[in-house]
């Protein structure tokens, strides 16, 4: 399950995601999206659970969390179009 995490602290590393989301299950990838020329962390994020599962009870359990000062929006990713 691809997964967004929103309005992410632009402190936040991978590492905080996959531990974060760890406690729910297996996490396959943690990706923050960063700009193309600064580098700088866009404020949100990707993460890929193994099980849809895991996946489903990680939203639930993080949506409206804090995480570094931050109160997250995360919910299943949509397909680009």
């Amino acid at each position: 399950m691809n997964i967004y995490v929103g309005n992410l602290s632009h402190d936040a590393v991978e590492e905080d995601l996959r531990t974060a989301f760890g406690s729910f299950g297996a996490v396959s990838s943690a990706i923050i999206i960063r700009d193309k020329i600064s580098g700088t962390p866009r404020g949100f994020a990707f993460v890929k659970m193994d099980s849809d599962t895991e996946g489903t009870a990680a939203i639930a359990g993080l949506n409206g969390k804090e995480l570094q000062g931050r109160t997250l929006n995360v919910n299943v990713a949509r397909a680009r179009e």
